[in-house]
């Protein structure tokens, strides 16, 4: 009897049998070296570690130097709060931003299969599809385009689908609209990142194509995202009720008649009094666009994304108890990219303080026992950090110089290092981007001081929009399976860990 006792418990404590997954990605080269990259891993303590849940936390747009500029920034910005300083506090530099302190870490690659530089619609399909792809797409193979439209079950599946289709609960968090590229990932196939709603921005003749556009295949995504927030409401409406939709269809209303039991929510006040542990699903839209950034929201309109991403988290861990499954969560960042497509640094390091904020709330409320956290970015920006500025300086001011140090010791009459022009300069720069631009119905120039948050950074070359980075971003991960996050590894690979993590194969 004590050995059959024996056997039973290890039988109950060894993994579960891997899980296939079938999808057409599977025959793509980039699949085949992702997989190899997690079987040369398999041998690191904990590799094979099995999670119940999972949560990828997306900043779009967060590079390297974001992070390092971030990271600053947020101990300046909470040593301001605090009157000057804090214990402990020497300049920022020493600060960790709260996903940083997780165990484990890896380099991505983040190219898509016809571009050095990415965009968001590729990085993310590789995300979530496991398998590189074309830059603008979501949910398709490289080889695939429209036609493909007329035979969906060629389209590789995405996380969003698989975990809906093996029962496990299902949330998509943005700050951005919903249908924008990153959170559109987790559910769409689409040639084109651009054809977000029957509005002008998809023709008439590509709707041809007979492809749905993304707000229609969220509205239509088979079995339903338990928990959906963000923004973009305009895209579900049609024109004639305020939205920018010409083909009349309001998908709010077939959203609503599809799960009667669900509740959405288009403002804060009744987001806040949702019940996080009542059964049915969630849809809340807060913007007609994008939400606001952080430091221009209005949060009696607004909820922030720690409150965003922490209610997603409590509604799927009820779930979780009732169904005895787990979940999948992606949370993104995703104005962290539009400050830095601006060039305004002070946007793009709010929201990156942002994201960390909300990181450290779910960190909180998760049990790193049970639930794989990963932390990584799309792509990164053309964001530069340098000069050299002593221990402490402001990381949005001018530099100053350091005595007996490297560089320029010219200054001007206010004491900052000027460039060979005369030109005082900035510790935060741009590769290129644009000299003036209009937001939130202010103007942003490069002629205010750096600290201003209305201050452009300045440039070397000019465009309308500052572009993407192609250099590597990083991966940070905590919890069953994170030890897989290790090395330089395929953006796509980040697929694998996660399916590794759940026993699919």
């Amino acid at each position: 009897m004590t050995k059959l006792i024996l056997i039973a418990a290890a039988l109950a404590s060894a993994p579960l049998a891997a899980q296939p997954i079938v999808t057409t990605a599977s025959q793509e080269p980039s699949w085949k070296k992702a997989e190899a990259e997690i079987a040369a891993r398999r041998s690191i303590p904990g590799a094979t570690a099995r999670a119940k849940n999972v949560i990828i936390f997306i900043g779009d747009g967060m590079g390297i130097s974001t992070i390092a500029a971030g990271r600053i920034y947020e101990a300046q910005k909470r040593a301001k709060a605090a009157g000057g300083s804090y214990p402990g506090f020497e300049g920022g530099e020493e600060n960790l931003l709260s996903f940083e302190k997780l165990p484990n870490r890896a380099l991505v690659k983040t190219y898509n299969t016809n571009a050095q530089v990415p965009d968001s619609a590729g990085t993310a399909a590789a995300i979530t599809t496991g398998t590189k792809t074309r830059i603008g797409v979501l949910g398709i193979l490289p080889g695939q385009g429209p036609q493909t439209c007329k035979t969906p079950e060629l389209f590789p599946r995405t996380l969003g689908e698989i975990a809906n289709a093996r029962g496990l609960g299902l949330g998509i968090v943005t700050t951005t609209r919903i249908t924008h590229a990153t959170p559109a990932a987790m559910y769409a196939h689409e040639p084109s990142r651009d054809w977000e709603a029957t509005d002008r921005n998809y023709s008439a003749e590509e709707r041809k194509s007979g492809c749905p556009d993304i707000a229609t295949q969220l509205v239509q995504f088979r079995g339903g995202a338990d928990v959906v927030l963000g923004g973009g409401l305009a895209r579900f409406r049609p024109t004639t009720a305020g939205g920018s939709r010409d083909d009349g269809r309001d998908l709010i209303a077939e959203w609503q008649k599809a799960w009667p039991t669900g509740q959405f929510v288009d403002s804060a006040a009744p987001f806040r009094a949702l019940d996080a542990s009542a059964p049915g699903k969630v849809f809340g839209l807060f913007n007609a666009d994008h939400l606001d950034f952080n430091a221009d929201a209005d949060r009696a309109k607004e909820p922030s994304l720690a409150e965003l991403a922490t209610f997603a988290v409590r509604k799927l861990e009820a779930g979780s108890k009732r169904s005895g499954k787990g979940y999948v969560l992606m949370v993104e960042g995703g104005r962290i990219d539009h400050g830095h497509h601006i060039t305004n640094a002070y946007r793009a390091l709010d929201e990156t303080a942002e994201f960390s904020a909300a990181i450290e709330q779910v960190l909180k409320t998760v049990d790193l026992k049970d639930t794989l956290v990963l932390v990584t970015a799309d792509h990164s920006h053309v964001f530069t950090m340098a000069g050299y500025p002593p221990r402490g300086n402001p990381i949005l001011g001018f530099s100053r110089p350091i005595e007996g140090g490297e560089g320029s010791s010219a200054t001007d009459a206010n004491g900052n290092v000027v460039d060979q022009l005369g030109r005082p300069m900035t510790t935060l720069g741009y590769m290129n981007g644009p000299l003036e631009v209009r937001s939130g119905g202010k103007t942003l120039n490069s002629q205010r001081a750096p600290t201003d948050p209305n201050f452009l950074q300045p440039k070397a070359f000019l465009l309308g929009s500052e572009t993407h980075g192609g250099e590597d971003v990083a991966l940070f991960a905590g919890g069953p399976g994170s030890a897989l996050a290790s090395g330089t590894i395929e953006q796509n690979t980040i697929f694998h860990i996660i399916a590794s993590a759940l026993g699919w194969r």
